[in-house]
């Protein structure tokens, strides 16, 4: 699932015409970018969901082949952030018998999206690529099986997790790539906490880590840009540059 639905508004004025996952870098829109990286990596259908601009999306994959089955998930009525999104998507993912990956439309990296499955534990709700990049929020880690146990404003000290005594000097801190692995036994996790229609699946997770196994992978090679504000297309252009060649 590329979770293409957001509203860019970072990136404006670009996105005041067009949809983020249309956004151009190194002469391609950033959803060709994932949907070939996907091909690449052996996946033969993707579900692409929208919101903003959503026609031109439309407009845009019915006008391009990447060698997938896309399908798209609607929901121009209503922004149902990441959780909800995968939610929505559900009949479009079917048949789920095997962990389904997630990615932002706005991650530009040389993931290795095979690597990812390959690592991914049988027993994992949620596999989560992470790294040991810079930032200002940090997904905590148990440093003995690489488990979720919290997140951290290290700018706010805001600490978030369901554990009451967590130490995060005794985490792990890493950054979370926005590319993850999920266990179609997520969908019976979000009735079990009764999430809501409209939810992030990092707000799922951070409710859910006691109760589920939801790991990290941390890759040492992994190099990424979220090309989530306008002042990092000139880094998404190097790096995107740089992947092709």
């Amino acid at each position: 699932m590329v979770f293409a639905a957001g509203l860019g508004t970072r990136l404006r004025p670009l996105t005041d015409s067009m949809p983020k996952a249309l956004v151009p870098v190194c002469g391609s829109p950033l959803l060709a970018h994932i949907l070939r990286k996907l091909r690449a990596a052996g996946y033969t259908e993707a579900v692409v969901n929208v919101h903003h601009f959503s026609e031109q999306i439309r407009d845009y994959l019915a006008n391009h082949d990447f060698g997938l089955k896309v399908s798209i998930s609607d929901e121009s009525g209503s922004l149902l952030e990441t959780g909800g999104g995968i939610r929505r998507a559900k009949p479009l993912l079917e048949p789920l018998d095997e962990p389904f990956l997630a990615h932002n439309v706005d991650i530009i990296s040389n993931a290795d999206l095979e690597g990812l499955r390959k690592q991914t534990r049988s027993n994992a709700l949620a596999t989560l690529l992470v790294s040991e990049r810079e930032s200002s929020r940090y997904l905590l880690l148990n440093p003995d099986d690489l488990s979720l146990v919290g997140w951290m404003n290290i700018k706010t000290g805001q600490l978030r997790s369901p554990y009451p005594d967590l130490d995060p000097e005794k985490c792990l801190r890493r950054a979370f790539s926005g590319i993850q692995l999920l266990s179609p036994s997520i969908f019976d996790a979000f009735d079990a906490l009764e999430m809501p229609e409209r939810f992030s699946i990092m707000d799922f997770y951070l409710q859910a880590c006691d109760r589920y196994p939801i790991y990290g992978i941390s890759d040492p090679n992994l190099t990424l840009v979220d090309v989530g504000k306008f002042d990092t297309l000139a880094e998404a252009e190097r790096i995107c540059s740089a992947l092709c060649q």
